[in-house]
């Protein structure tokens, strides 16, 4: 099957349906600074494996088969955000996603350590304010498995500490994109892919709802160079929901 655009496969929330995923919107956001366009295919956690492994290598390491994933208007899919921001910059080399960016690397790590601390906190109101039913079970069911516990039950016992661990963090997340006082980009005034992954972390927290967002601000220690890059990358965060 083939298209005249660019398909992105992307998990959808609660109606009004937009997208939602952190991962998801490294994607969105390269592909609106490309200037590609595209359209989004909703894929229900369950339905990733099905849609996708007749057209692509499962992952090495990881899910098997991931969101995001571009579908090519030649028929060829890219699956993982790695393999899609290298896709892009290759194809579309201006203006470029600065992959090479030391701040891409320092962010990354950032934010896998912060997922890590934070899902007993988060981890249930993912379900519960996001996701549609056959998302949220297959949701409960894989992040909960390696506590040995509901991720109610988690939320309950550790939520306190989870959002205590994350505070560290967040703030050396905060301490980084302040190192170039000029900003309000990690790089100062040179937006790239580093802006795009710790934005889409933000947006996150602003779907699940005004009090994890808060939250999550007050413990970076400066809440507003976080708005900021956000202000500043607006023009990139429109029509989610398409």
């Amino acid at each position: 099957m083939t298209s005249e655009k660019v398909v992105l496969f992307d998990l959808p929330s609660k109606p009004p349906v937009t997208g939602w995923s952190p991962n998801a919107w490294k994607a969105r956001f390269a592909l609106k600074f490309k200037g590609v366009d595209y359209h989004t295919e909703w894929l229900e956690f369950p339905e990733i494996k099905p849609r996708l492994e007749p057209h692509v290598p499962a992952n090495k390491e990881g899910w098997q088969y991931t969101i995001p994933t571009l579908l090519l208007p030649d028929g060829t899919y890219v699956m993982d955000n790695q393999n899609i921001a290298e896709y892009l910059e290759q194809t579309y080399p201006e203006p470029s996603l600065q992959l090479d960016s030391p701040y891409l690397f320092k962010i990354e790590a950032l934010r896998t350590k912060l997922f890590e601390a934070i899902l007993p906190a988060l981890g249930s109101e993912v379900s519960r304010r996001i996701l549609n039913p056959p998302s949220a079970e297959y949701w409960d069911a894989t992040r909960s498995q390696p506590f040995g516990t509901s991720l109610d039950i988690l939320a309950k016992e550790r939520g306190e500490e989870a959002w205590n661990e994350s505070e560290a963090v967040l703030k050396n997340i905060t301490e980084l994109l302040s190192e170039n006082s000029d900003g309000p980009f990690f790089a100062g005034q040179t937006v790239g892919y580093a802006d795009f992954v710790w934005a889409g972390v933000l947006l996150f927290m602003q779907k699940l709802g005004e009090d994890a967002a808060a939250e999550g601000l007050k413990r970076t220690g400066d809440p507003q160079v976080h708005l900021a890059l956000l202000q500043a990358l607006s023009p990139w965060m429109q029509d989610n929901d398409r």
